[in-house]
């Protein structure tokens, strides 16, 4: 693939700032990846000159200056501190609140759903406010129709289609019930499907997902559009003072989530530790209580191995990932891999798998990082070991891959390619009225 090959093309460039609804379903920006992309995107584009304001739920985005955030409140049912809560009588404002609370009960995943509903309604409240309409990852039934009805242009952004994640963990299931609870979970990707197969303009941050989202969600390949993302390298940065720990390996990683492949970094440590027995785990993200990850913490003996570290800063982030020796995702499969990214950018050598799109952003096996197959906890050991083991291998490999983030991912980068479509799909508006139909 050539990276950012598709970003921009021989699309018309953006000759007038644009007034950008962004719209996120999901916004907390230091779990999961949709909050880090509204962040830095949106910054990026007022920095531009566009006028950006964000639409989005609970929890909400941290935006930085010069973009606005406009709230459009859920019930918040799975808020940390009371997660899968049935809502007092009071909070009912409508019935889309009911929506939302059935389809909990029932054990399936509303958000996405409801989040297009009231953003459908909020539009329409601002329909001369905007020239262009960004949706992150939501959509909706209500989102789709609502823009048409509105002559808004519509832009999307699919990180990866939600049945990846859907495969994955059917896959991990070890029971009847337990599978029948993952499909009803995931029942909103009919919609999603369903969805994206009418979307005029489908941004994606890798070649495997657009791979992917051309074959799960069925949608024309020439609607979709590669615009990679990058990391903050104001932020994510070689920094001298920062000394490294030895022996440290950093990961960030949900411990719950299968395509994660936290539980094969683990049996890693396992075998790397009888050669190197200060060899220990630092993993950003929460402390699993149980399931694989911590069933295979206490069967190796590393509970005091195996570090798990959250709610920091993204520049107590970044000095972490320069402290560490080796930085590893192990995950199964990535749409894009911002950790990766973040690291490379701060200098850190990178262990990684080929798992989804992780080869496009770490790149060469042995020039910018060290590549191992998804699942294989024998690799991950003996990777970390080389690099664990060989300074000047990490040293070069540290200086490659950085220069890599540098070149193709950056978020200026980003906010500039996606503004070409942007204006593309205004333009687009301007001059069809047609409406874009199935494949085949």
């Amino acid at each position: 693939m050539r990276v950012g090959a598709e970003a921009g093309g021989d699309r018309p460039g953006v000759d007038r700032p644009l007034r950008i609804a962004l719209l996120t379903y999901k916004g907390n920006p230091f779990c999961g990846g949709q909050g880090v992309y509204v962040r830095h995107l949106s910054r990026e584009l007022a920095a531009l000159g566009h006028q950006v304001r964000v639409i989005g739920a609970q929890p909400y985005p941290v935006l930085d200056d010069g973009v606005e955030l406009i709230e459009l409140p859920s019930l918040d049912l799975y808020r940390k501190t009371d997660p899968f809560r049935t809502p007092r009588l009071h909070e009912y404002r409508d019935w889309i609140d009911v929506l939302e609370v059935a389809t909990m009960w029932t054990g399936g995943f509303p958000e996405p759903r409801t989040f297009a509903l009231r953003a459908a309604r909020e539009l329409a409240r601002r329909r001369h406010e905007f020239d262009v309409v960004h949706d992150n990852q939501t959509l909706g039934y209500g989102l789709l129709g609502a823009t048409r009805r509105l002559g808004l242009p519509l832009v999307t952004t699919i990180h990866h289609p939600i049945t990846v994640d859907r495969r994955l963990e059917l896959a991990a299931a070890d029971s009847r019930k337990r599978r029948y609870s993952v499909r009803r979970w995931y029942g909103f990707t009919r919609m999603q499907r369903r969805v994206a197969r009418r979307l005029p303009t489908v941004l994606t941050v890798s070649g495997a997902s657009r791979r992917e989202i051309i074959e799960d969600f069925d949608v024309a390949p020439e609607r979709v559009h590669v615009v990679p993302i990058g990391a903050d390298t104001r932020i994510f940065h070689p920094d001298p003072s920062v000394a490294r720990v030895p022996d440290r390996i950093v990961t960030t990683s949900s411990a719950d989530a299968p395509l994660k492949g936290l539980v094969h970094l683990v049996e890693a440590l396992a075998k790397l530790r009888t050669e190197r027995p200060g060899a220990h785990l630092v993993v950003v993200g929460d402390r699993p209580a149980h399931g694989p990850v911590a069933e295979a913490i206490d069967r190796f003996g590393l509970g005091h191995a195996v570090e798990f570290v959250k709610g920091i800063s993204d520049a107590e982030l970044a000095d972490l990932v320069r402290g560490a020796r080796v930085a590893c995702v192990p995950s199964l499969y990535e749409g894009f891999c911002l950790p990766a990214a973040e690291a490379m950018a701060a200098g850190t050598p990178l262990v990684a798998t080929t798992g989804g799109a992780i080869p496009e952003v770490a790149g060469p096996d042995g020039e910018t990082c060290l590549a191992v197959p998804p699942g294989d906890a024998g690799a991950l050991a003996v990777a970390l070991a080389r690099l664990l083991g060989d300074d000047a291998l990490s040293a070069r490999i540290a200086a490659a891959g950085r220069d890599r983030v540098l070149r193709y991912f950056t978020w200026q980068q980003a906010a500039r390619a996606t503004a070409t479509h942007y204006a593309a799909a205004a333009a687009d508006a301007d001059t069809s009225v047609s409406t874009p139909g199935r494949r085949g």
